[in-house]
């Protein structure tokens, strides 16, 4: 499997940003080489501590960045729509394929294509809500 960008949040705030190649949806752990030094040590990261996976198109992003929310009129994407309200209030949209409050976690597509994140997969613990749209 060829390495991926990830962001890695923790409930607790903190991150761990690098690459991954062992993440399954479902396993209960995987491996990060941070960003900084990709030929360095891999840190175990725990699915149970996490509030979500970012997969993203690069580390540095940009904060002034304002995502979009909804969908444009005329867009079809493939899934249904949601709303994903974290228990620390951040509220993400886009669809899911998948989405099953008995599983570990769900994959989510953001509404904006211009957004850093080109996936997130949601951890069900750190979710507060799902409203579908």
């Amino acid at each position: 499997m060829e390495p991926v960008k990830v962001v890695a949040r923790y409930v607790n705030g903190r991150r761990v940003k690098g690459f991954s190649q062992d993440f399954f949806p479902n396993k209960d752990r995987f491996h990060v080489y941070p960003a900084a030094k990709p030929s360095g040590e891999a840190v175990e990261v725990l699915l149970k501590e996490l509030k979500a996976i970012f997969f993203v198109k690069d580390f540095v992003g940009n904060y002034m960045y304002n995502e979009r929310k909804e969908y444009m009129q005329g867009e079809k994407p493939s899934g249904r729509k949601v709303e994903v309200t974290f228990m620390d209030g951040e509220v993400l949209v886009g669809t899911t394929l998948g989405y099953d409050p008995n599983r570990p976690g769900f994959f989510l597509f953001p509404a904006d294509p211009k957004c850093n994140n080109i996936r997130v997969f949601a951890v069900t613990p750190a979710v507060k809500k799902v409203r579908f749209l």
